[in-house]
């Protein structure tokens, strides 16, 4: 049987990507796009779209049964800067979401799942470098916790009913074809569109706040792999450790400055500057290198040029 894919979440940063991505591999039918809101015209216009609520579990129900779908990636979720200010409401998005498909798996409605978790499920008695893939996870954030919650019922549902859900914990995600949604890693977004717009930055981040990011291709890449690879190949049901490159506000701004040598940047630390010091640093991923041959592209000089020269597209286009 030919893969039925749903996303939801597909409009957020990794979900738009994600969509087209997949679009291009399994066919633009194949792959069922929705949100709760309409997302970017090209998503909208290159294959089918549902408004969907991800925690409308019968509307969540009605579309996988209408399209048959067989796979579902959930990427919905409320991001660590915006749901401190809205607790229970990130709470009931992160969580009931996921009861819903892991029901959906364990009824056999949905043969494969995957669930992105995140660095935030580490917190600050969490070793900081090479952060290991089974460690002490103490989170401090509402999304934090969430996503620690939701790893253990992954495996939950693996172990006791054998839903087949994989996951991986994205670092820091940097794109310049979405905007950010709200994350503490944003950052290293928002610097490239202010570095070219007007030449300065102010980082919410300390210049040493150290953070594992990675480029959005490899995201992809990774998220793809994970669902694609041999079931008896993934050993961890939880959530993978992932990582590409580590860097800090001041090593970007020192790499942008190669480039646009009149670059300034300041530093002004916000509430997300403790949100970061709570995680890792570096992350060891070796599990996902050595179980389902997991390996990055990007490197920090060739994210940079890449994130410069997209951005930089993006604002000519904008301004003609």
């Amino acid at each position: 049987m030919a893969d039925k894919i749903l996303i939801i979440g597909a409009c957020g940063q990794i979900g738009t990507e994600l969509t087209l991505k997949l679009r291009e591999i399994h066919g633009a039918e194949a792959v069922v796009a929705s949100d709760i809101r309409e997302g970017a015209e090209e998503l909208m216009q290159s294959g089918p779209f549902e408004i969907l609520d991800a925690t409308d579990e019968p509307g969540i129900r009605a579309v996988v049964k209408k399209y048959e779908i067989n796979q579902v990636y959930l990427m919905a979720a409320m991001l660590s800067a915006t749901a401190e200010k809205a607790p229970m409401k990130a709470w009931n998005l992160n969580m009931n979401s996921l009861f819903h498909i892991l029901e959906m798996g364990k009824e056999g409605l949905i043969d494969k799942i995957f669930w992105p978790s995140s660095i935030a499920v580490f917190g600050p008695t969490t070793p900081k470098d090479h952060t290991p893939q089974i460690t002490a996870m103490e989170p401090t954030t509402v999304y934090g916790i969430s996503k620690q919650t939701g790893e253990r019922w992954c495996e939950y549902f693996h172990r006791k009913f054998g839903v087949d859900v994989r996951s991986i914990r994205y670092p820091g995600i940097i794109s310049y074809k979405t905007l950010p949604g709200g994350g503490t890693t944003d950052y290293a977004i928002e610097i490239f569109h202010e570095a070219l717009k007007n030449k300065s930055y102010t980082s919410f981040l300390a210049k040493d706040a150290e953070l594992p990011m990675m480029y959005m291709d490899d995201a992809i890449k990774a998220t793809i792999e994970i669902m694609e690879a041999p079931s008896e190949k993934i050993s961890i049901r939880s959530s993978y450790n992932l990582a590409a490159i580590n860097f800090t506000p001041e090593v970007l701004a020192k790499e942008i400055q190669k480039h646009l040598k009149d670059f300034e940047i300041s530093y002004e630390p916000d509430f997300r500057q403790q949100i970061a010091e709570s995680w890792p640093s570096s992350i060891d991923d070796s599990q996902a290198r050595s179980d389902w041959g997991w390996k990055h592209d990007y490197d920090l000089e060739k994210m940079t040029s890449t994130m410069l020269k997209g951005v930089g597209e993006r604002l000519e286009k904008s301004t003609k």
